[in-house]
């Protein structure tokens, strides 16, 4: 099955590295799990309430630059948070990133603090 993002996760890539939108695009089509995104370019603003809020940890956020994306598995049209779901949508960004050899970093494969969701630039490549 090949899933397609909504006008309303297209809309949220807006500022979003374009190297990391093509890996979203081929990731979604490969997927054996639909997903949205949920947010992708942030604000300093919206940055600063998610780590008052104990939502994130950091005001460096890869999301300030446009090179992260938070997703959110899909079942049935419903949102789960359901962590297996995490590894199979990551299994296609990886392999997405792969075709088009753009090196990523998933949240999922953090030593501390793991996000499921989160999926960036690798750093190393994106500066």
């Amino acid at each position: 099955m090949s899933f397609r993002l909504s006008s309303r996760s297209r809309a949220r890539l807006t500022g979003v590295h374009p190297a990391l939108v093509a890996a979203v695009e081929r990731a979604i089509a490969k997927s054996p799990v639909d997903f949205m995104i949920t947010e992708g370019l942030r604000s300093s603003d919206r940055q600063a309430a998610l780590v008052a809020a104990g939502a994130s940890r950091t005001q460096r956020s890869r999301h300030l630059t446009g090179h992260a994306v938070d997703v959110a598995a899909l079942v049935d049209g419903q949102v789960r948070w359901d962590w297996p779901l995490y590894g199979r949508i990551a299994a296609a960004f990886k392999a997405a990133a792969a075709e088009l050899e753009t090196p990523i970093v998933w949240g999922g494969d953090w030593k501390t603090l793991r996000d499921g969701p989160h999926f960036e630039l690798d750093r190393r490549a994106f500066p």
